[in-house]
């Protein structure tokens, strides 16, 4: 197998460079959409990772479309879901960011969504694990329903945490309702001060399990320390290393109460985010501690949906979508030593950065299509983005796709049919932009540290760059002085789309 580098630095075979000739028919396809969490793009085998075992995640690369161009908007979790379930940049709404775990709701409910425009055209829709897109009005009562939520925006059924495992509430969120709370034994949150008499990883760190690094040092849940402070809801806590289970077991469930219309799925996993916690029976799977063996799990996971479709006789009509919703990251809070145990493998599959950077390895990320019997095989390097699925699905399945999105129809792409993807698409991190045309990618200069505590280099630079990521996909090389008219015109085309 050919590493991911060699993928990056080389042309394409032949048949990567010509539609596939799919015939994937008419009907309307049940949809899965797996976005794992952090997961890099030299992460997987499909990828050239020797060092972790995905078998299942390699399987659907093996047996479908890798995309070696595939890009989130976003190098952060928020914003990259926001853009993936509206179809506009993330940096249109300056809320977009990084949400804590009692914020609201961030998707406005009078908008299109593609959760919507698939209840419109008869689908069942779920969302079913990582949310981290708000819940409620901005004061949230945790021991009542919640509104609006997921269920608001498109989504008949849902069962998430609110934000990521590392913030609290660490409770499990049903259509609205914590599930197993105890109503003598109300949940209180806040982000802002402490509980009186509530430990915290500072003043009791001998309750801790895991050591935190940088920030996670308030309340207790489970043995891991947090970000932000709860009380209560003792019962409804989630264990970290059941999550994983949890989530597969509600999957199987909500599987067997459709009914006879397609369906929908957002699988949202959890993995390799922080606090890496995988199930005993994935620890010490890998030589890369913790965060290996969250990838293993993840890659169970995915396993697990997919032949429980097969049983169900499901997978023959059901186009399975495989991503991550930014690149990856090592150090990014706990002490897990995810950075000691490296060695030779790396995660960003030899791009630059990770997330949180304007650098390539923020936003490209794995992208994986497998649709049973009804798309060939192939690799393709088409420039295709997340966002693109709105308007993607849209025609796939007939529906009347919104005007006005950002979102474009790339489903020839998508497909194999085509070896043409995007043009031109927008990068962000942390409301900082960068520009990709083509083969090149333009930074505008911004100030701020080179790296920030993860160690990943953020892209600030202090004057524009241009790199060629055909012939430097690593981005060593700044080609702005020898190239100035193509510098201004994409300086131009950028000024243009984002009004900055």
């Amino acid at each position: 197998m050919k590493s991911h580098n060699a993928l990056l630095a080389t042309p394409l075979m032949a048949i990567a460079a010509a539609a596939c000739g799919n015939d994937t028919g008419t009907e309307k396809p049940n949809i899965l959409l797996i976005v794992a969490d952090d997961l890099g793009l030299g992460d997987l085998g499909a990828y050239g990772s020797t060092a972790i075992p995905t078998p299942n995640i390699d399987s659907l690369a093996d047996n479908g479309i890798k995309f070696t161009n595939g890009y989130a908007t976003s190098a952060t979790s928020t914003p990259s879901r926001y853009a993936l379930f509206t179809g506009q940049y993330p940096w249109r709404n300056a809320d977009a960011r990084i949400l804590p775990g009692d914020a609201p709701l961030l998707i406005p409910t009078d908008i299109p969504t593609m959760p919507k425009m698939m209840q419109e055209a008869g689908y069942a829709t779920a969302a079913i694990g990582k949310w981290h897109l708000g819940m409620g009005d901005g004061n949230v009562n945790w021991n009542e329903r919640i509104s609006p939520s997921a269920n608001t925006v498109g989504f008949d059924y849902t069962c998430l945490i609110a934000a990521t495992n590392d913030r609290v509430p660490t409770v499990y969120v049903e259509n609205g309702l914590v599930e197993g709370l105890d109503p003598a034994d109300p949940i209180y949150v806040d982000y802002e001060k402490n509980f009186e008499g509530e430990p915290t990883a500072l003043t009791n760190p001998e309750m801790l399990k895991m050591n935190w690094s940088v920030g996670h040092n308030f309340s207790i849940v489970n043995g891991i320390p947090r970000i932000g402070y709860m009380k209560g809801g003792e019962k409804a806590r989630w264990v970290d290393e059941d999550m994983a289970d949890y989530f597969v077991g509600k999957v199987k469930n909500w599987v067997d109460n459709l009914g006879d219309e397609p369906f929908f799925l957002y699988y949202g996993l959890h993995e390799p985010h922080v606090p890496r916690a995988p199930h005993s029976r994935f620890v010490g799977t890998t030589e890369l501690g913790p965060r290996g063996d969250a990838v293993v799990e993840a890659d169970w996971c995915v396993g697990e949906v997919l032949a429980y479709l097969e049983e169900k006789g499901l997978m023959d009509n059901t186009l399975v979508i495989f991503t991550s919703d930014n690149g990856p990251v090592l150090n990014d809070g706990y002490d897990d030593k995810a950075e000691e145990l490296l060695g030779d493998h790396d995660p960003r599959g030899g791009t630059r950065g990770g997330k949180y950077s304007l650098f390539d390895g923020g936003t490209h990320i794995p992208l994986i299509v497998y649709w049973k019997g009804r798309i060939v095989p192939c690799v393709s390097d088409a420039l295709v983005c997340q966002m693109d699925l709105f308007a993607s699905l849209g025609s796939l399945i007939g529906s009347d796709v919104p005007e006005g999105l950002d979102s474009r129809n790339t489903l020839e792409a998508f497909l194999g049919k085509s070896p043409e993807g995007r043009s031109d698409l927008i990068h962000e991190a942390e409301g900082r932009l960068a520009y990709r045309l083509g083969d090149y990618t333009m930074i505008p200069p911004y100030e701020g540290p080179e790296r920030n505590y993860s160690g990943n280099e953020l892209g600030n630079l202090d004057h524009y760059a241009l790199f060629n990521m055909a012939e430097d996909p690593h981005q060593l090389h700044d080609i702005s002085a020898d190239n100035p008219e193509l510098l201004e015109k994409m300086k131009s085309a950028f000024h243009e789309i984002t009004g900055r």
